[in-house]
């Protein structure tokens, strides 16, 4: 059975990336266009899976499944449906077509879990539009605000503005918050986005933890002028200063053993082939496991920034968009995983995540897990990401057999035969 749940995750994956807002590329950003399309077919997907459906405010699609006699909190599963510009068709939703699977895998072989399901398809985790990661796992917690409600697209379209625009209630946003007591837990699977997986020809790996994170908008203010007329020495070129920025970026990322450092977006303002730029923005992503480390290395990069604007007479602004701490994953619902993926007979590696994820979000509020299915290739935030079909089938197995020992562990006396009996397999 788990060869053929496999099988109809991917099927479902690959018929996702044909939604897209962009001919010729898959692109789908938060509440862009194809996302209602995306909601009906999840929508549909769950309920064959024998869920109840809801939809927040914030674009989230939720399936609940209660088996019979479950009552309490329910456990939660899932990942996001948005991408980033020219995007692999896996990162994400795999994660939320894993989830039905692993609900569909519970519902045929008929467990008779102690406690209901819920699989969350948040609309937008990547932040590729308004700048800003985590806005359909944020609704889930509950940590949006009038701040984050007014940020802006490149069209000038808030937050807010899009909400209404897709026919939902900004206002209604506090009803999406799913309180503390009415789950228990996370898990999230999730290809692995790197190649340490491959590396070691294993298909699946547990995640220790969430690497720390810090994104940043940095403006360097010059003006402009006559690319024709105006001498070197006269010029106060910002492009000429956020270039320098970039490679001084880089310089620390690679003098610092676990940094890394990206500048994924840059503005040149007029923005004219015959004019010398006057003002500039770019983007800055900084990541490493150790928060403390990685706020030394920001100091340092915005530090060497400011003393080369200074040098070229210009002015540099740096704005934080987003700062996340390292989070771990929980030793003991790891544990259960762990021991899911042993009885079918693999010793799953550890890995610290190097990319954030909608799990580290909800952990301020529940325990998460996290599963990394290998990257062929160690490709993704691109066309060419891939998954192995195998692989696949074996994260829906492990995911079941997770959800049973679990079961069994919150059922009390049985708790020994579910976590240390063989798996019967999906």
């Amino acid at each position: 059975m788990r060869e053929e749940l496999g099988a109809e995750a991917v099927r479902r994956c690959d018929e996702l990336g044909t939604l897209s807002e962009e001919a010729g590329r898959l692109t789908r950003t938060f509440l862009s266009p194809p996302v209602r399309e995306v909601q009906r077919r999840v929508r549909v997907w769950m309920e064959a899976a024998g869920m109840s459906v809801r939809l927040d405010a914030a674009g989230n699609v939720i399936g609940r499944y209660a088996p019979p006699g479950a009552t309490g909190p329910a456990f939660l599963m899932g990942s996001h449906v948005d991408t980033v510009r020219d995007a692999g068709r896996y990162d994400g939703i795999l994660g939320v077509t894993l989830a039905i699977a692993a609900v569909d895998g519970v519902r045929r072989r008929g467990l008779a879990l102690p406690f209901p399901l819920e699989v969350l398809a948040f609309s937008e985790e990547e932040g590729a539009r308004f700048g800003v990661p985590f806005l359909g796992s944020r609704a889930v917690v509950g940590s949006y605000d009038p701040d984050l409600l007014a940020r802006r697209d490149a069209q000038g379209v808030s937050v807010a503005e899009a909400i209404r625009d897709f026919g939902n209630d900004p206002a209604a946003l506090p009803a999406a918050e799913i309180a503390a007591p009415a789950a228990f837990g996370y898990l999230e699977a999730h290809i692995e986005q790197g190649p340490v997986l491959e590396s070691l020809g294993a298909p699946l790996g547990l995640v220790s933890a969430i690497t720390s994170q810090s994104r940043l908008t940095l403006t360097f203010g010059g003006r402009s002028g006559h690319a024709g007329t105006t001498p070197m020495g006269a010029r106060r070129d910002a492009l000429g200063g956020a270039a320098a920025f970039v490679l001084l970026a880089e310089a620390e990322a690679l003098a610092t053993p676990g940094l890394v450092a990206t500048v994924g977006q840059i503005a040149a303002l007029p923005g004219s082939a015959n004019v010398i730029p006057g003002r500039v923005t770019l983007s800055l992503d900084v990541r490493h496991p150790d928060a403390a480390v990685r706020r030394a290395a920001v100091e340092r990069m915005l530090a060497a920034g400011a003393a080369e604007a200074a040098r070229r007479r210009l002015e540099m602004e740096a704005t934080p968009v987003f700062e996340h701490a390292a989070v771990p994953c929980d030793a003991a619902l790891s544990a259960v995983l762990r021991t899911a993926l042993g009885a079918m007979g693999l010793t799953a590696p550890s890995l610290v995540s190097g990319a954030g994820h909608d799990a580290q979000v909800l952990a301020a509020r529940w325990p998460v897990a996290m599963l990394f299915l290998r990257s062929p290739g160690g490709i993704s935030h691109h066309p060419d990401e891939a998954v192995l079909p195998g692989d696949v089938a074996l994260a829906v197995g492990a995911m079941v057999d997770f959800l049973e020992r679990l079961g069994g562990q919150r059922s009390g006396p049985a708790a020994d035969d579910a976590t240390g009996g063989a798996s019967r397999g999906v």
